[in-house]
């Protein structure tokens, strides 16, 4: 029998430095995923700003920590857009959902330095870089400037590149050391809190996705939060012959084994059944 790996959520406590206060994290934490894109591949994530007001109110009620809101897509094939166009969607939905919302902690998802600035500045108060520091060089001094977490992503090439035939010798191997590089090199910067992302379904084949989620560990080890954004993607859809809108279960399923794995924080279109896997994984391992 495969030994199952118990989580030390215990371990995984850490204080944040958010601008100007001091927040203390209970892991895992749920993030909810609101997209100001007309073109997200789930479309029930995409989100005007009332819409976008409706969503927070229904995912923090589900227990969502975070709010992750993206003005710019990132699916497979996707254009890189302008600055422009990012931040007329995004900094009107960040801010009426911060102005709603005062206390929640909301992230943008966004690889621009200068979105991300005045994202914080309309009320964001974390930067989820899907560049890791790599696709905008004045991200990590601007992130360290901000007094921000940080969220860095792998992924191999571009939005409109990555699933050109995606290749590794080892992709845990692979994933871990890049995220071992970008990990000190966001300290090198004087980003004080990371969080680290492998990118599922960023340059990966399936196969290389359920390679990563065993492997996951392996990230864990490096002393980050793990951040894992598995909903309703093609690494479910591709096993079970769906489509994201018929992927909750599946991603429920993935989302549960990434918790045993070591994931801190689960990125999530589907907040109440992400809550409930992180509350019945917990019930498993009592005192951890």
């Amino acid at each position: 029998m495969v030994p199952i790996r118990v989580p030390n959520f215990a371990a995984m406590q850490q204080t944040w430095r958010i601008k100007d206060r001091l927040v203390h994290p209970t892991f895992p934490l749920v993030m909810g995923i609101i997209n100001a894109t007309p073109d997200s591949f789930h479309a029930a994530s995409r989100a005007d700003v009332d819409e976008a007001l409706r969503m927070a109110e229904r995912m923090l009620a589900d227990g969502a920590s975070i709010l992750d809101i993206g003005g710019q897509s990132t699916r497979p094939g996707s254009g890189e857009g302008t600055a422009a166009e990012e931040l007329k969607r995004v900094l009107k939905v960040i801010d009426a959902v911060h102005r709603r919302f005062p206390e929640v902690l909301v992230s943008v998802d966004t690889w621009r330095a200068d979105v991300a600035k005045e994202a914080v500045a309309q009320g964001a108060g974390l930067v989820n870089d899907i560049g890791a520091g790599l696709l905008d060089a004045d991200m990590l001094p601007t992130v360290a400037a901000l007094g921000v977490p940080y969220i860095a992503m792998h992924m191999q090439g571009t939005p409109a590149t990555m699933q050109h035939a995606p290749a590794y010798t080892d992709v845990v191997a692979e994933v871990t050391r890049f995220l071992s590089e970008r990990l000190n090199a966001a300290h090198a910067a004087g980003i004080a809190d990371v969080v680290l992302d492998p990118g599922f379904g960023f340059g990966k084949t399936v196969e290389h996705n359920f390679a990563l989620l065993r492997g996951l560990g392996r990230i864990a080890a490096l002393g980050a939060p793990v951040l894992v954004g598995l909903s309703r993607k093609r690494m479910i859809n591709e096993v079970l012959g769906t489509r994201p809108e018929e992927a909750l279960n599946g991603t429920t399923v993935l989302n549960t084994i990434a918790l045993v794995n070591g994931a801190a924080i689960l990125r999530v279109h589907d907040v109440k059944e992400a809550v409930e896997a992180v509350k019945l994984v917990a019930a498993c391992h009592p005192g951890t």
